[in-house]
């Protein structure tokens, strides 16, 4: 689906990889693939630093306030709040993953990790689901050429 915001289209980019990301994980937990889990360490650090960083503070600084201001605040608090489960989720698997991206991990932080990864993907996929059906066909309405060219530039600028 393409949108006719360039912010849309790029958030939509992201969560796209996020969800192909997210799908091979899923995979190598459902298999119980640690080569392939190991392999996707690294990958996974990385979007979820992203994701728990600029990706949600650009819409919680742009994007919530917005459409607080036109009458869907309770949308917006209801993102935000997934938001900070992602974060808290994120603070601790992040770790781990990092750990496993760089060597073994003992059975215990092993069993850890794949219950928290379960949960990101879990989370993450109904959350980024939740975004590409209502949030960004909003922008459409809330953002004008102007804003739009001007948010994409600070997003991008932020990368």
């Amino acid at each position: 689906m393409r949108f006719m915001r360039q912010v849309s289209n790029l958030l939509d980019d992201e969560h796209r990889a996020s969800i192909s990301l997210l799908d091979r994980v899923d995979r190598a937990l459902a298999g119980r693939d640690e080569v392939a889990l190991k392999e996707l360490a690294q990958p996974l650090v990385r979007q979820l630093e992203h994701e728990v960083t600029r990706h949600f503070r650009f819409e919680e600084q742009h994007l919530f306030p917005r459409m607080d201001e036109a009458g869907d605040g309770d949308l917006a608090a209801l993102l935000a709040e997934e938001h900070d489960t992602l974060r808290a989720v994120a603070e601790e698997l992040l770790p781990l993953a990092r750990r496993l991206s760089g060597g073994a991990l003992a059975a215990p932080d092993r069993t850890t990790l794949m219950r928290l990864a379960n949960e990101m993907v879990e989370r993450q996929v109904a959350h980024i689901q939740k975004e590409t059906m209502a949030l960004l066909p909003m922008l459409d309405d809330l953002l004008d050429d102007d804003s739009d060219r001007e948010l994409a530039f600070a997003y991008a600028a932020d990368a």
